[in-house]
């Protein structure tokens, strides 16, 4: 059983991109437990030919899909959440340490490990396949995307990773990358922005150890699903859950932007959590979403 949250947006998706009902949203200075290096930005990307994209070193064939821009292609591999003292490095530096003061594992180590390396060109399989988003879901389209070509495209969000770091082994890890949208340009909105995403996956006596009489408890059920669960889970499991989830967020939301922080949270839909559930803080008066979260798919966790 998983949790899953993604947070630190520099810009927001367009309110057009996305169905009213789907909203497909993001939710780490190398560190020893970074899986691969960062690509320095004069190794980014060649202008693109008439028939093929160099990118970060590799060449993809182009096709009727393609339509990634050259200016677009010039900001692949700069890296601002690496650069030592860039506000995006000095806010993950913030959470990274916060993670690893707080959750410790069984032999005194980081429970979770940091990945903020990781290429920005994924398969259309690892952004949209992989986290259960149907082939017709209005996200996947070419006027919200930049695709390199049918197979390929620059990642979308931080998410696109998560089945292959699941599936490496990892049941607790953070994320950090720049994604890519295609936007008009505005106060909130930029077509390149970052964001930083969180999994951590459930056993069962992780979930019930300090429970009390919590040996009978168990994650699994054969129930239906209802605006609270999935069919396939305990309503005691996902409670505790959701009350771990919730607690994790406040209390980095707390460290970042200090005590007193009025925080409220939203039920919402994504298609690889549920019960999925949006914060707000309140912000010189206002209501303002600073992260997205819920519990994972178990369709997901079980591919």
């Amino acid at each position: 059983m998983a949790m899953l949250w993604k947070f630190m947006r520099v810009a927001k998706y367009s309110k057009t991109t996305l169905s009213p009902k789907v909203k497909v949203r993001g939710i780490p200075a190398h560190s020893r437990h970074s899986s691969s290096k960062s690509v320095p930005s004069d190794f980014a990307a060649s202008a693109p030919c008439s028939h093929t994209v160099e990118l970060l070193g590799k060449t993809y064939p182009q096709d009727d899909y393609s339509n990634v821009t050259e200016k677009i292609l010039s900001k692949v591999g700069k890296n601002l959440h690496n650069r030592k003292h860039h506000p995006l490095w000095l806010i993950k530096e913030q959470v990274k340490d916060h993670f690893y003061k707080h959750y410790i594992g069984r032999r005194g180590t980081p429970l979770f490990s940091v990945y903020d390396g990781l290429s920005p060109v994924v398969t259309v399989q690892q952004n949209f396949d992989s986290l259960l988003i149907p082939e017709n879901h209005a996200s996947r389209r070419k006027e919200d995307n930049y695709y390199l070509n049918h197979d390929h495209m620059l990642r979308a969000h931080t998410s696109a990773h998560q089945w292959d770091l699941i599936h490496s082994g990892l049941d607790a890890f953070l994320a950090v990358g720049d994604v890519y949208r295609r936007d008009t340009i505005d106060n909130t909105h930029y077509p390149v922005f970052h964001q930083m995403e969180g999994v951590r996956l459930f056993s069962c006596h992780e979930l019930f150890s300090n429970i009390k009489d919590g040996e009978g408890l168990q994650l699994f059920e054969q129930g239906h699903r209802t605006a609270h669960k999935q069919e396939c889970h305990t309503m005691e499991a996902v409670r505790l859950v959701e009350f771990n989830l919730k607690q994790v967020l406040t209390k980095l939301m707390t460290h970042i932007f200090g005590d007193g922080l009025q925080v409220r949270w939203v039920d919402c839909y994504f298609p690889f959590t549920h019960p999925s559930f949006e914060m707000e803080i309140n912000f010189q008066g206002e209501w303002m979403e600073v992260l997205g979260c819920g519990v994972m798919e178990q369709q997901l966790v079980n591919s």
